[in-house]
């Protein structure tokens, strides 16, 4: 999996890399290795808001593209709550994708039982 990290307004420093890179290695186990992840991370500048660190993450897979976006008042733990986040709708993704071919290979089966009675 290829990860990009873009700050808006926050520079993006090698300790935050390393971040991401840790907390998003779980993800990068479970999707193909050609799958882009595209994390953008900024900071609300405006005082009355107290979840000011906010990230973005895209994650595009074949066929599908999945996206999350986490805030609170702390970076590192903006970036894990993202993590589990897209981990979350992966996990989703996968058992839907397993459901669906299991189902094919069930009606194929009857289907092919049907055709020779």
């Amino acid at each position: 999996m290829r990860i990009e990290i873009r700050g808006r307004n926050v520079e993006v420093s090698d300790e935050l890399r390393g971040h991401v890179t840790k907390r998003f290695r779980r993800v990068g186990r479970q999707v193909s290795e050609l799958a882009t992840l595209d994390i953008e991370i900024y900071e609300e500048r405006n005082p009355s808001i107290d979840d000011s660190q906010v990230a973005e993450a895209t994650l595009r897979l074949k066929g599908v593209t999945l996206r999350a976006r986490e805030a609170s008042p702390e970076m590192a733990h903006t970036i894990h709550e993202l993590a589990e986040d897209i981990r979350r709708q992966v996990k989703k993704h996968r058992e839907l994708r397993r459901k669906r071919t299991q189902t094919r290979k069930a009606v194929a089966r009857l289907q092919g039982r049907s055709a020779e009675s």
